[in-house]
């Protein structure tokens, strides 16, 4: 059998299965079940969050023949079938990257006359709707209007913004969002589990934060360190396969600096040099430790870290041996030594120009009191 990747493996096939969308799911599975649907709806948001998935139940659940008491799919009759086995003539996908032309759409509105064969709508999900030509929108404009009764369109789109308002106006529109650290990792596990993987938490953690609350760069990141890692996969592994500065750099780092130890801070930092990251990487990443100890500091914020169990309890640690005031000064400087950093010429000195001062935050701060 041919291999096939997680990201098409594990597609959601049911709205009780979309991951980390649960008020747009419901929105939709309320409007089946009360038979309101609109004619026009604008799926937005990042990249790889379920917006075509999504469209794709939603076309598969309004044709459904028998569909279950919360408007999901019965997955038996003829409709559903020929959905499953990717045969159904009542979707209709157009790829607006590459079909973005006058005539592509001119197409497109000849095929909506045509009566649906099986079930009783067409959906017509047209993917990356933004990249339509203005003139290729206006013609579509009076066919998303008033559409005949069997057509549905769904649009998808990354950059809401670079669509007509005319075409806004006319659509029901659902902002997806960024999917959560943690229920990514959920979701890692439970592939994880159906694969035969053994995976630390931490390594999943790390797999999550790299996908940056995209599901479905996650599954394909962690088809790679699968591939790199065989079937177990360590923090060390996927750190070492995603060349991801490991979170232990940062609480050295960050040790050395409240302590003053400006050589040490140094040494450390040539040996990051020397593993082959990019020194505006480190100083976007100590940016992000002290945010994450900021939040550490508060009972009330600790909510916010988006981290595995065993690095969270290191910021509780290492935030309770620090003050409010030097996290405060340290961000400070790490904007600045950010800002500086991007119009210097030598990088590597200004990087280590913005150590010196953080390791001598401590001290400075006793002089002027002094």
């Amino acid at each position: 059998m041919d291999y096939l990747v997680s990201a098409r493996k594990y597609r959601p096939a049911s709205f009780d299965t979309v991951i980390g969308q649960r008020s747009i799911t419901t929105t939709l599975r309320n409007a089946i079940a009360n038979r309101q649907l609109a004619h026009a709806y604008l799926f937005c948001g990042p990249r790889g969050v379920g917006k075509t998935t999504c469209a794709r139940i939603f076309a598969k659940t309004i044709n459904c023949m028998n569909p279950g008491a919360n408007a999901e799919p019965c997955d038996a009759c003829e409709s559903c079938r020929a959905f499953n086995d990717a045969r159904s003539l009542n979707i209709h996908e157009l790829d607006a990257a590459s079909n973005n032309s006058v005539d592509d759409i001119r197409g497109l509105v000849e095929q909506v006359r045509v009566l649906p064969q099986v079930g009783k709508y067409s959906v017509y999900i047209v993917d990356e709707v933004h990249m339509l030509s203005t003139q290729a929108f206006n013609a579509f404009l009076k066919t998303l209007e008033e559409p005949p009764a069997h057509a549905i369109f769904i649009l998808a789109t990354t950059e809401k913004h670079k669509i007509l308002p005319t075409i806004l106006s006319r659509c029901q529109i659902y902002d997806f969002n960024r999917i959560k650290i943690a229920d990514t990792v959920d979701h890692l596990k439970y592939i994880a589990s159906k694969e035969g993987v053994v995976a630390e938490e931490e390594a999943l953690d790390v797999i999550a934060q790299k996908a940056d609350g995209a599901m479905r760069d996650a599954l394909s990141i962690f088809d790679q360190v699968v591939s790199f890692c065989g079937n177990e996969l360590t923090y060390a592994r996927v750190i070492e396969d995603l060349n991801v500065l490991d979170y232990d750099y940062y609480f050295r780092l960050t040790d050395y600096f409240y302590a003053g130890k400006v050589g040490e801070s140094l040494v450390l930092f040539n040996e990051i040099m020397e593993r082959g990251f990019d020194a505006g990487h480190l100083l976007s990443g100590l940016g992000k430790h002290f945010r994450d100890l900021l939040v550490a500091k508060e009972p009330i914020t600790v909510q916010l870290l988006e981290v595995s169990a065993s690095i969270k309890e290191r910021y509780l640690q290492q935030a309770k041996s620090l003050d409010v005031a030097f996290i405060f000064d340290a961000l400070l400087t790490i904007e600045q030594g950010e800002g500086q950093y991007k119009v210097h010429l030598d990088k590597r000195f200004s990087a280590e120009l913005t150590l010196i001062k953080l390791a001598q935050l401590v001290e400075a701060k006793k002089k002027s009191l002094a």
